[in-house]
């Protein structure tokens, strides 16, 4: 193992979405990450999610098996889970159960509605998160369904990069003080947590509730996509004025236009004029003219393209494995370099080595396993 994070080992109670993504980060820069699975001999072997991770399997409805999940937890920095309150604590894993068995334990909890309020044991996904902070509301187009941005701004944006940002917080406390301590990272918290631009703008009165409206949000013409001659598409983004003007000279428009850009009245006209010139030529070729001037001006690629595009191919952005195309590790750091990640294999694949490590005899272990504890 490699990377700044070697000292940590952490334990990941199964689940989807943002904690697994929250491990698999934690990994990637070199924890030791241990999953607790349901059950053993599944195929994870092209889970992005479950790479750089090793799995145990354990009954955690049989009091043994709550009792070696004790035992790994007491070894531990981290505990990640991300079920609805009350599941742990039924469980006797909550962070009271814990923290008898190791006070010093960070215990990250991933929720979407957090640990209280009148939602906090309901259902919810990303769209929902999203509704009710106002963040969904201003995604989309002017009279027409807002559109979620897939899952990416509440379950991961919000999810998981503040779950992780409030573990490291607490592990530099831990430093300090020496205790542990619960980190209820929510996502209704996290969004709009990251929306201090748009709140800011709101409260200047520049930004409006209505979509397409605002520079953001498509209504400003040089804040867009555009299609091109072969039914493709490129990202516009010149909001600075000097980057304004070097997209208006490499179209070889007129300079009036300068003057025009926050001008809202002006928007539609330089809008369909945008439209008609972006459909002259194919999206390469408008690639190639831009490429490596401060136009802002991107082609929009698919995720194969992506794998291929040039400054990504150069910096090695993604990889391929078990014909799973996937991200390389980030952030990058100078000294402590993690490697590259390891794919999983199976649930439960590393059971009987993890439990040796804590001092399991071979006898206790076989027992287990017969026992139906160690899956």
């Amino acid at each position: 193992m490699s990377g700044p994070l070697t000292s940590l080992k952490v334990i990941e109670m199964v689940g989807l979405g943002p904690a697994p993504l929250a491990g698999q980060l934690l990994a990637d820069l070199g924890a030791e990450v241990i999953v607790i699975d349901r059950k053993s001999g599944m195929d994870i072997s092209k889970e992005v999610n479950r790479r750089g991770k090793k799995s145990i399997a354990l009954n955690l409805k049989d009091k043994k098996g709550i009792e070696v999940a004790h035992k790994l937890i007491a070894g531990a920095d981290i505990l990640l889970e991300g079920f609805r309150p009350g599941v742990m604590e039924r469980l006797h894993l909550g962070p009271t159960d814990c923290d008898a068995i190791n006070p010093r334990l960070i215990y990250g909890r991933m929720t979407g509605w957090g640990q209280q309020g009148p939602l906090s044991h309901s259902a919810g996904h990303d769209i929902n998160y999203l509704a009710v902070t106002g963040a969904l509301h201003a995604i989309g187009k002017k009279g027409e369904p807002p559109i979620p941005p897939l899952n990416l701004a509440a379950d991961y944006g919000g999810g998981s990069m503040f779950l992780v940002m409030g573990i490291l917080s607490a592990i530099i406390e831990r430093g300090i003080s020496g205790k542990g301590q619960v980190v209820d990272a929510a996502m209704v918290d996290g969004v709009p947590a990251m929306m201090g631009l748009i709140q800011t703008m709101v409260g200047q009165g520049f930004w409006t509730n209505n979509r397409e409206d605002n520079f953001l949000d498509t209504g400003a013409p040089w804040y867009r996509c555009y299609k091109t001659s072969d039914e493709k598409f490129v990202s516009v983004g010149a909001i600075e004025p000097q980057f304004f003007a070097e997209l208006i000279s490499l179209l070889e428009l007129d300079e009036t236009l300068l003057k025009q850009q926050n001008d809202k009245a002006q928007w539609p006209a330089m809008h369909t004029l945008f439209e008609e010139i972006f459909g002259t030529k194919t999206r390469d070729e408008w690639a190639k003219l831009f490429e490596g001037t401060d136009a802002c001006v991107a082609p929009v690629l698919n995720f194969q393209e992506a794998e291929a595009y040039p400054h990504n191919a150069e910096r090695n952005v993604f990889f391929n494995r078990n014909g799973i195309t996937q991200t390389s590790v980030a952030p990058r750091l100078s000294r402590s370099i993690s490697d590259v990640p390891k794919a999983a294999t199976q649930t439960g694949a590393d059971g009987k080595t993890l439990l040796s490590d804590i001092g399991v005899s071979e006898n206790e272990i076989n027992s287990l396993a017969s026992s139906g504890v160690l899956l």
